[in-house]
């Protein structure tokens, strides 16, 4: 049985050993707990993250960090909005001093090597700033050697990919939220979660070019869904996971200078 990379699922003698010996790379998967409409579960964007840094951590001999399960506050244009029940989210504040806090704390057991997963759209300048002020407080302790790469794993999905996923036309990344992508990737991972019998079936969201605050519900999607589902398949999933894992590890070992291992 092989050894878990899982950070959670070690003991601290062993995660102790591996950090001095292997100078691993540490995979942090930042989600949210965020409404995915009515067919796909509420921790998709912490799911699918999590599971893509299992993989790529498994080839290119990092470890996976137990994840930011909460995100900032998701807005109408990119996730339906933060009115909707289930959806519990983090200030701004908050989330940058998470990610702060996590960075510095793995540079003190010795980790030089950090990714940071991003999967939640509203979540993106958030964790650039923690990346930010952890890096100059560590600096100011004398740890000038740490570096991390931030991922947006679906910013890994190539032209003939998005081809063959959207044959009618790509919707775009701000509208794929509760869309083909997550949820063909969800039935690709986890399709006991997955409710296909309640995919709404919708034309895309239309916002205008701007937002308005305080926000109005009645002017978001009523499902929670930008753009439907319908064409999901985990044919489609496993295409898209795939694709990540492969293009993530080839470009994380080219970053931290190992060699990725293909998958069995």
């Amino acid at each position: 049985m092989p050894e878990s990379v899982m950070i959670a699922e070690m003991t601290w003698t062993d995660y102790d050993d591996k950090v001095r010996n292997q100078k691993p790379v540490v995979i942090l998967p930042v989600g949210s707990l965020e409404q995915h409409g009515p067919h796909t579960p509420l921790a998709t964007d912490t799911l699918i993250p999590t599971a893509i840094s299992k993989s790529v951590a498994e080839r290119i001999g990092g470890l996976v960090a137990p994840p930011i399960s909460y995100g900032y506050k998701s807005q109408p244009r990119t996730g339906g909005g933060n009115h909707f029940p289930g959806t519990t989210s983090l200030d701004g504040e908050t989330l940058i001093r998470l990610a702060r806090d996590i960075i510095c704390e793995f540079a003190r057991h010795g980790v030089r090597k950090m990714i940071v997963m991003d999967s939640h759209y509203e979540n993106e300048m958030f964790l650039i700033e923690g990346i930010d002020l952890a890096l100059r407080d560590l600096k100011a302790q004398g740890v000038d050697d740490m570096k991390i790469v931030k991922v947006r794993y679906f910013e890994f999905t190539s032209d003939e990919t998005l081809e063959a996923v959207f044959p009618d036309g790509f919707p775009g990344w701000p509208l794929e939220h509760a869309g083909v992508m997550t949820t063909s990737v969800l039935l690709h991972l986890h399709p006991e979660l997955v409710r296909m019998d309640r995919v709404p079936n919708h034309p895309p969201m239309h916002y205008p070019t701007y937002d308005v605050f305080p926000s109005d519900p009645e002017r978001s999607s009523s499902s929670g869904v930008l753009a439907s589902a319908m064409s999901a398949t985990a044919e489609k999933g496993e295409l898209l996971f795939s694709e990540y894992v492969e293009k993530i590890s080839d470009a994380m070992a080219g970053e931290f200078g190992a060699a990725a291992t293909p998958k069995a």
